[in-house]
């Protein structure tokens, strides 16, 4: 049985759940799914990676620090020992660093940021192009598909099985990361958030996005992002920004609040599985892409939703 290999990311031990849908991706393929793990904790995430659809695990271990470009050798050579047709990784900040690395090792070429992909005899990638106009389906010609895949886009494998753990020293490279500065409070990020609950210049002032943070927390699993223009303004860090410029996300359930839906923040939303649009304009181009629309004053209906969010979690406890 052919094989692809996946690089998963971890912190103290647990994967992140990006990484977990594209070992899910790989797993449901029907192909043998091969992770690679490094840095500390590297040993125990590789254990328990067999229920998320692992059957080999290689922990990369002397090394506490990530390396890019020593874990690139690593995963290129590992692709090339098992045979693997396919190499993924989850399109975050780590993934969109070593992947490139990986395929030009591998002679072959990066699809990025994928929503879709084919694993069986024709391998292919589908991803957005053009600012989130179109969706390319791409083909690859190469020996071994190289790809990353939008987190909150792929299911996460659940199963009860165990992975065979190999154990193997860490290249050393040339570059290595010394430190991750931590965000403030532990709040969610927007690319990783199953809910995302989005403000814009209709929200009038900056002090206004307290109802947006006020809903996200009634929700309890949802991050909160920004335009452009808000955050242009001083309103919200860049962090939280969301769009061609900004950050890619795609929900289970985005809410786009007082924002009129420019096609620079649709590039960055619009693969949401869910979108509910509030805007007191009716003609916005957001009501476009959206599933639910409300046409209102934010300040009067994001309360009331989140009052009626906190009742309706309340009546399930």
């Amino acid at each position: 049985m052919s094989s692809i290999v996946v690089f998963v990311e971890q912190v103290q031990g647990s994967a992140r759940r990006a990484s977990l849908e594209a070992l899910g991706a790989a797993a449901a393929s029907g192909r043998r799914a091969i992770a690679v793990v490094t840095g500390a904790g590297a040993k125990e995430c590789a254990a328990a990676l067999g229920t998320s659809g692992a059957a080999r695990a290689f922990a990369l271990t002397d090394s506490d620090q990530y390396s890019p470009d020593g874990t690139a050798t690593d995963v290129a050579a590992i692709v090339k020992e098992s045979g693997a047709t396919a190499c993924l990784a989850a399109a975050t900040s780590a993934g969109k660093d070593l992947m490139p690395r990986v395929a030009a090792l591998l002679d072959s070429t990066l699809f990025s940021d994928c929503t879709a992909v084919e694993l069986g005899s024709e391998q292919r990638a589908t991803r957005p192009i053009l600012a989130g106009k179109a969706i390319a389906t791409l083909g690859c010609k190469a020996p071994v598909l190289c790809a990353t895949l939008r987190p909150n886009t792929f299911p996460v494998a659940q199963g009860a099985g165990s992975a065979e753990v190999v154990e193997r020293p860490a290249t050393r490279g040339k570059v290595v990361r010394t430190a991750v500065e931590e965000k403030v409070g532990g709040k969610l990020d927007v690319k990783e958030a199953p809910v995302v609950v989005s403000g814009g210049r209709g929200l009038k002032e900056p002090a206004n996005f307290k109802l947006l943070e006020e809903l996200a927390a009634a929700l309890g699993n949802a991050a909160v992002g920004a335009s452009r223009a808000v955050v242009d303004a001083g309103w919200r860090p860049h962090s939280e920004q969301v769009g061609q410029t900004g950050k890619t996300v795609s929900p289970q359930l985005y809410f786009a609040i007082g924002i009129s839906g420019a096609i620079q923040h649709l590039a960055g939303m619009r693969t949401s599985k869910t979108i509910v649009a509030i805007n007191k304009d009716p003609a916005a181009p957001i009501f476009k892409v959206a599933d639910y629309g409300i046409v209102g004053d934010v300040l009067e209906i994001v309360p009331a939703l989140t009052e009626a969010v906190r009742a309706v979690r309340a009546s399930q406890k």
